[in-house]
């Protein structure tokens, strides 16, 4: 099997993975990213689940798939306020 198969492969596997672990959660929102790169689903118990498609190092599309919580998602937040002290 080609190396490309086999990463499309992974990425189908961690989606996949990642469905399962919200299996039987209420969904509460969802958003699509303007461009279409990224879906996010909220669901009720503060989980998140991100899909998106963004490029590797050959600029090939590859499939991102992530759950979080609300809480860990604004641990990692940099918040940056435009025109402070200028």
């Amino acid at each position: 099997m080609p190396a490309t198969d086999r990463a499309q492969l992974q990425d189908l596997r961690r989606v996949a993975e990642a469905l399962a672990r919200i299996r039987g959660r209420v969904v509460e929102g969802c958003s699509l990213r303007s461009d279409h790169r990224q879906f996010r689903l909220d669901l009720g118990d503060g989980v998140l689940l991100v899909v998106g498609v963004d490029n590797d190092e050959q600029g090939r599309p590859r499939l991102m798939v992530d759950v979080a919580r609300h809480d860990e998602e604004a641990a990692g937040q940099l918040e940056v306020p435009f025109g402070a002290g200028r």
